[in-house]
């Protein structure tokens, strides 16, 4: 195992120890191990091959013995026993918002709750509000969370979705019989979560392709299989569902299984009023003759026989995408490789799990001018954030690094400083002053109502260190709801003081929501793709900030991280001035 799945165990370890009531200062023990591990600079495998991880600092004798194990042997016997001494019933629990292990040990010991089904039993009852701790609020805060759970449960993650549907995909163009295939659905439009994925192909021998399909590897259950469509559940509870067409009807049928309802709606609309039928079979004049498809090659052919210009998947949406491409106005939407350099990350500083020189030689490595840092500050004592004098100390490393020549890759030195509950920030403004830029966050008091907490955000905006605001509604995807804050309020706070609202990269974040900022960036909103990095391989998210990006329709000149290094750090100075 690498040191991140080590990490790993040793936290589900502390959380299973609190489900059963073992001595919190043997719970504590695994949590500080975590973070001691998370913290280490030195390669893991050369202090155990050296025996020298017990002389670190929180590193005592069973712990380093542990780790050694799961280092060299990929398994732990007392993890594996551990696991099987708890209800798998319970860790489910803790899927559940406002649920932590101490609260799932006393349903279980007063009320039997082994189970969701055990809990929302308990709660619609009413035997859960009688216990201490558990009122009317948490318990209707318990059932909804069970509500979105189930809901939940139906769809992944994009980056989830894409990362899994890419052996299938290669699978099928290697396939001898297959002259083209592509995703299709949801995933090709590059949606934020995504429920099944859609494959789909051209071949004029279909047996052999389904047959491949549904014998792949992780295949759980086969669900349909027939020689036009297919479907399959793997083993994450993942569907996916294969069509094959003859090669004349691929083009048609891959925009119409592209397409969201409302998009398909409107080009079967534009497709009549031009005396055509569109449909995933092909394009027919109003007398039922079909058209010669030979000239529909691809995607852009369709959309020229129609007269609009070539819209990009991430667009098919319905959102007034076919009134731009009839005047030739779409965008040109912001690519990946515009990317010069990200802000919004995080070093072992706070709770990321590489050091400041890792995160920096893995930014140059991809190409990138310039690299921000900013770790948590001292608020967000869960993630060991930083107080002044420690922000003070890391401000002064990097300039070490930037002056030392190690890197051709910039590091600006700035802070994710934790909104208060009454706006204010949570460092004194002479350390923030220091800084080369502010990301300001609200990481508590999620439950405050609208007015107040657009009031608390508005506030943190208007303050003169304020660079850029994260995460704005705090969502995560799939696991909880934004808290309730009048988007275009912060919006009109952000324009009117030069604050940057980031795309949260992160694939269980990206907020702010592509939804809004087609109509923010035509008000002139700058956005910055973060991806609230927390490791090297976390800076890879800014991928599915870019398809936020897009699908928001936004150009290169909107994304702050586009521009050249000069031009970034003058735009900086600028808003140093006016603190």
């Amino acid at each position: 195992m690498d040191k991140g799945e080590i990490s790993q165990v040793l936290g589900e370890i502390a959380t299973l120890l609190e489900l059963k009531g073992e001595n919190p200062f043997k719970i504590r023990a695994y949590q500080s191990g975590q973070r001691a591990l998370d913290l280490l600079e030195e390669d893991l495998g050369t202090l155990i091959e050296e025996e020298r991880l017990g002389a670190i600092k929180g590193f005592g004798k069973a712990l380093t013995e542990k780790v050694t194990a799961l280092y060299r042997d990929e398994s732990l016997p007392f993890y594996d026993n551990l696991k099987a001494s708890v209800g798998p019933g319970l860790v489910e629990m803790l899927e559940i918002p406002g649920l932590g292990a101490k609260k799932i040990r006393k349903l279980h010991r007063a009320l039997g709750v082994d189970s969701i089904d055990d809990l929302t039993r308990a709660c619609q009852s009413g035997e859960a509000a009688g216990l201490s701790g558990f009122g009317p609020k948490s318990v209707e805060k318990i059932l909804s969370g069970i509500r979105n759970r189930e809901a939940y449960s139906k769809r992944h993650l994009w980056w989830v979705a894409e990362e899994a549907s890419r052996p299938i995909l290669e699978g099928l163009r290697a396939l001898p019989e297959v002259d083209r295939a592509e995703v299709a659905g949801s995933l090709r439009r590059r949606v934020e979560t995504v429920g099944d994925l859609d494959f789909l192909a051209a071949s004029d021998r279909p047996d052999p392709i389904m047959d491949w399909f549904v014998s792949q590897p992780g295949v759980k259950e086969v669900t349909a299989q027939g020689s036009s469509k297919s479907s399959v559940r793997f083993e994450d509870g993942l569907q996916a569902d294969l069509r094959v067409v003859p090669p004349d009807q691929f083009v048609f049928a891959l925009h119409h299984f592209t397409g969201s309802k409302d998009h398909n709606v409107a080009m079967r609309g534009r497709a009549l009023s031009l005396g055509y039928s569109l449909s995933e079979w092909g394009l027919r004049r109003d007398d039922r003759k079909s058209m010669s498809v030979a000239s529909v090659r691809d995607e852009s052919d369709l959309f020229s026989l129609l007269g609009l210009s070539y819209i990009p998947p991430e667009l098919r949406e319905g959102r007034g995408e076919l009134e731009t491409a009839e005047c030739g106005q779409l965008p040109d939407l912001v690519k990946g490789g515009d990317l010069r350099g990200a802000f919004h990350n995080h070093t072992h500083a706070s709770d990321g799990e590489n050091s400041l020189e890792e995160m920096t030689r893995a930014a140059q490595d991809l190409g990138w001018d310039y690299f921000g840092v900013a770790d948590h500050s001292k608020a967000s004592f869960q993630a060991n954030g930083l107080n002044e004098a420690r922000v003070r100390g890391q401000l002064e490393q990097i300039r070490n690094l930037n002056d030392s020549g190690r890197f051709s890759c910039h590091v600006f030195a700035g802070i994710e400083c934790d909104i208060l509950r009454d706006g204010s920030l949570d460092l004194d403004d002479s350390t923030l002053q220091m800084l080369d830029y502010v990301v300001v966050s609200v990481h508590s008091s999620f439950t405050l109502d609208e007015e107040a907490m657009t009031r608390r955000i508005i506030r943190a905006v208007e303050h003169p260190s304020a660079t850029m605001l994260g995460h704005l509604t705090g969502r995560l995807l799939l696991r909880r709801e934004p808290y309730t804050v009048n988007v275009e309020k912060v919006i009109d706070a952000a324009i009117a003081n030069q604050v940057i609202i980031e795309i949260n990269a992160h694939p269980q974040r990206l907020d702010m929501d592509w939804r809004h900022w087609r109509k923010a960036a035509a008000k002139g909103l700058l956005t910055s793709v973060n991806p609230d990095a927390h490791r090297v391989s976390g800076l890879a998210y800014v991928a599915a900030g870019i398809n936020a990006c897009r699908k928001g329709w936004l150009t290169a000149e909107s994304v702050f991280n586009t521009w050249p290094l000069q031009r970034v750090q003058a735009y900086l100075e600028t808003m140093k001035a006016k603190r």
